[in-house]
């Protein structure tokens, strides 16, 4: 298996179109490769941008990009909005799907580029698809990694421990992410400490014994998820 990380200049890509147009930038959370009707593909995905107006702004010229077909808005909030999309297969998209390629990680679009992260099978097939790639396309290959079974084996093994990690961020409230970031940055954890609970208690406004009582809660979640992360990994 061939990995390859590419950075893309499509012309047809409704989503290049609203990068160059807008400074907004858009992040794949799902693609259907193959697509529901011949010739489209249907997306998810995220849109950020420097403020509300930017993010209005680039779905106005997203839905009006004569190669998007059905663009809804799921969520928005601020400066970032969840769209789903049927958008007709680009150019570069037909060539990688033509050489048995598929997708091995997340697509951005940023500023008139996507970065791409695409697998072949066989070498000389990704060296067939990238020179089809080059009649039609501007692009780099930023990476090319093989992968061999005993990798792809490891990270399949390692997934859920992976998880478990990130079930422990996500167990934090907002307030308990907020005050351990402070302490790392501040150096709370040092030896000798950059900063005192006094200062941290300062810094949020409340008293030493309501930061310490938040440390002690998100410490023992972190530490509980990587605990049991790292009974995952010996398993």
């Amino acid at each position: 298996m061939i990995d390859l990380t590419l950075d893309m200049e499509q012309y047809d890509c409704p989503f290049i179109a609203a990068t160059e147009a807008q400074p907004v930038s858009f992040s794949a959370v799902n693609w259907e490769f193959e697509g529901g009707r011949e010739g489209w593909l249907e997306t998810r995905m995220l849109v950020e941008g420097d403020d509300d107006g930017a993010v209005e702004a680039g779905l106005d010229v997203l839905r009006g990009h004569d190669g998007l077909r059905e663009c809804g808005l799921i969520s928005k909030q601020d400066d970032v909005a969840h769209i789903r999309t049927v958008i007709d297969e680009t150019a570069a998209m037909r060539t990688i799907r033509d050489h048995d390629g598929y997708i091995t990680g997340p697509f951005h679009i940023e500023a008139g580029s996507e970065l791409w992260h695409v697998g072949f099978d066989h070498d000389s097939t990704a060296e067939q698809a990238l020179a089809g790639l080059e009649r039609e396309n501007e692009f780099e290959v930023v990476a090319r990694d093989p992968v061999n079974e005993t990798e792809v084996t490891g990270f399949a093994e390692n997934v859920g421990a992976a998880m478990t990690l990130i079930q422990g961020c996500q167990d934090l409230t907002d307030t308990e992410r907020e005050t351990l970031e402070a302490a790392v940055e501040r150096g709370y954890f040092r030896s000798p400490r950059g900063a005192t609970l006094g200062d941290l208690a300062d810094e949020f406004g409340v008293s030493k014994p309501a930061v310490s009582k938040r440390l002690r809660r998100g410490q023992e979640k972190a530490v509980s998820r990587m605990v049991e992360a790292m009974d995952e990994l010996d398993g």
